[in-house]
């Protein structure tokens, strides 16, 4: 799954910076899921309150799933994710995406969840071809 990239957003990115603004606009519209997902926890965390918000549920389909993926592995994507919301994102296995805000008062918690042990108690046989 790639970013459909505007001729003009490539024209910025080929004469210099960027508008991050721009950038993130060609994420929310390449990757509409991956957006969605990201924002309904941030307005969750909102709402609810506490030290996070995440999703559990499985993707619905493998272009979803390749979504997530693409805006959880990029360094870039998810940074931008990260400064728009106002949030971190913590991810695991094919699905598990977190937001945590930006408060240090919950970096245990955050920790926890991104820790190998985290990973690990994460697992299950029905995840494992995600």
């Amino acid at each position: 799954m790639s970013l459909d990239v505007s001729p003009a957003l490539l024209t910025q990115a080929e004469q210099g910076e960027v508008d991050e603004r721009d950038f993130v606009e060609c994420v929310r519209t390449s990757l509409p899921y991956a957006w969605e997902m990201v924002a309904s926890l941030v307005a969750r965390l909102k709402v609810d309150g506490g030290e996070f918000a995440d999703n559990q549920t499985p993707p619905p389909n493998e272009q979803a799933r390749g979504q997530l993926l693409r805006a959880l592995a990029s360094d870039a994507i998810r940074g931008a994710l990260e400064r728009h919301f106002g949030v971190r994102l913590a991810f695991q296995n094919c699905h598990r995406v977190a937001v945590f805000p930006l408060d240090a008062s919950v970096d245990d918690r955050l920790a926890r969840f991104t820790s190998v042990r985290g990973q690990l108690l994460n697992q299950s046989p029905t995840l494992r071809d995600c």
